[in-house]
């Protein structure tokens, strides 16, 4: 039976990177195990399992079929199977259970580094929109009539945002936005429009899959590249580009990280999508590397084992890494651009990071090491019963303008300063000199609610002068004599309740009294 299905293997159609079993193959052909459990399994497509053996072939195989006959896909149990560095993506559009099997992604010799090893796809297809010409920030309804609930895209090619600052300076990104409609195209408001679009260059629409599709298991093992050390992402991943995707109980690991290599774009990488969540899994910090940024001075390279980018409602519950969230050699575990209602429950891990903006966040039951928080964005960010370690609680991105247009609540945490030389603590840090043009005007949160909040400055030196609220965002800012070329608006209220510092120091404002002289302080 496994030769007859390796014949069947053979005779793929291949169509760009998908995989479709050639449609000469009836119903009747597939064995009584298949019809009886409606699972399939790799092995039955001609997987070894072996470790040794290149299995990417049947793995691909093993999906198409179940893709075409929507049925579930099984790993054997125990197996290990090998994928070696074809580029070669297998689809993943059913049910799969990659139970106790450990898989081998040796990314040594690869064709295709931005090659994803597994892609989640839905077998709905985008549309592009006709008609819409404008839109407006917090717009309700556009004018659509799909046939399914579906998630917007619209860009402005005409218009860049994010025009990044610093070290790794570039010419910004073209104003974008995605959002949630239903049929008749009333807005989610729990998502809204954000940006006023005076042009629209692109706009198109995802029918959302309602069903669930659930993918449980696994224990991956990469093999690191030793490519030298410059921004050549590698993308030897588990993709996911289909809404309501659960993802439960992986395992990934990073092996044979050397003097040198490239970084990684996740590898839980999540985009276009809305109603993803990650539980229950268990990822692995990548091994900092330096190179040299495009204002010629040296910078350490961001890599990732996870990444959300154009993503709406993405959760992650109750998920830790293998490695100390505490040590500096790993770069932080998350990035995101462009998403919205981002959540770690329960977490232990080194980062939560919003680069090119999040609308609303929330941090609960979580403990976050070394690298903290970091965010620019808008809406609501919540902190609640959370140990944060790091410089700050938040570290609002000074690259993109240290902005966040709304409200922050920190609310029953423990704040546990970074060690090693620091002799300075604040609450809430970053850095806008007023002067450089991020693609839009550029704010503090407006209120600032912290409510039982410990700061554990214990094993810091006697000297230190307590725990500031703000960091110094602007230490040129001394008095009238400055001018703002893009004004940034400060905070406007800070309402503390019961804030403690295990040192008996008293919380300051500032070390810069004059930018932050306007800030209402209250306290219940």
């Amino acid at each position: 039976m496994k030769l007859f299905f390796a014949f069947l293997f053979v005779s793929n159609i291949f169509i760009g990177q998908k995989n479709l079993l050639s449609s000469n193959i009836r119903e009747s052909a597939a064995p009584k195990s298949f019809i009886k459990t409606k699972t399939v399994k790799y092995s039955d497509f001609g997987a070894k399992g072996d470790g040794k053996t290149d299995d990417i072939e049947a793995i691909i195989a093993a999906h198409a079929y179940a893709n075409e006959h929507n049925l579930k896909v099984k790993a054997d149990d125990k197996a290990t199977y090998y994928i070696g560095g074809k580029d070669r993506t297998a689809i993943i559009q059913t049910d799969t259970d990659f139970g106790t099997a450990s898989f081998i992604i040796d990314d040594s010799d690869v064709e295709n580094r931005a090659s994803s090893v597994f892609l989640v796809s839905s077998k709905m297809k985008t549309e592009k929109i006709e008609g819409i010409s404008a839109l407006k920030r917090n717009q309700t309804k556009i004018a659509v009539n799909l046939k399914h609930r579906s998630l917007i895209t619209v860009t402005n090619s005409t218009v860049k945002h994010y025009i990044r600052f610093g070290l790794n300076q570039n010419n910004g990104s073209n104003q974008t936005d995605i959002f949630l409609v239903n049929k008749n195209g009333q807005v989610d408001q729990s998502a809204p429009i954000i940006w006023d679009f005076d042009q629209i260059t692109d706009i198109t629409a995802l029918p959302i899959d309602e069903k669930k599709l659930s993918i449980t298991g696994g224990r991956f093992k990469t093999i690191a590249n030793r490519e030298p050390s410059k921004y050549n992402y590698y993308s030897r991943n588990l993709a996911i580009k289909r809404s309501n995707v659960i993802v439960s109980g992986l395992f990934h690991e990073v092996l044979g990280e050397g003097e040198q290599g490239a970084p990684y774009g996740g590898f839980l990488h999540i985009s276009e999508c809305c109603f993803v969540k990650i539980e229950n899994c268990i990822l692995t910090g990548h091994k900092t590397y330096e190179t040299i940024g495009n204002a010629g001075k040296p910078v350490s390279m961001g890599s990732y084992d996870l990444l959300v980018n154009r993503a709406l409602n993405v959760s992650f519950i109750n998920c830790t890494q293998t490695n100390d969230i505490d040590d500096r050699k790993y770069w932080g575990i998350l990035g995101s651009n462009f998403c919205k209602n981002l959540l770690y429950d329960g977490c232990i891990l080194s980062r939560f990071d919003a680069h090119q903006g999040v609308a609303n966040a929330t941090i609960r039951n979580s403990t976050l090491g070394h690298m903290g928080i970091n965010a620019i964005g808008s809406g609501t960010f919540l902190v609640e019963n959370s140990e944060i370690r790091g410089g700050s609680i938040v570290n609002l991105r000074s690259d993109y303008g240290s902005s966040w247009e709304g409200d922050l609540i920190i609310r029953n945490c423990l704040f546990v300063p970074r060690q090693g030389g620091q002799e300075k603590v604040q609450l809430i840090a970053g850095y806008n000199s007023g002067l450089h043009d991020f693609g839009y005007p550029c704010f503090m949160p407006a209120k600032i609610f912290i409510e039982n909040l410990k700061i554990d400055d214990s094993k810091l030196s006697k000297s230190y002068p307590g725990p500031a609220i703000f960091m110094d965002f602007n230490s040129e800012m001394k008095d009238g004599s400055y001018s703002e070329q893009f004004p940034y608006q400060i905070t406007k209220d800070v309402v503390l309740k019961n804030v403690k510092a295990t040192s008996g120091k008293s919380l300051r404002l500032s070390d810069n009294a004059y930018m932050f002289r306007n800030v209402r302080i209250s306290k219940n």
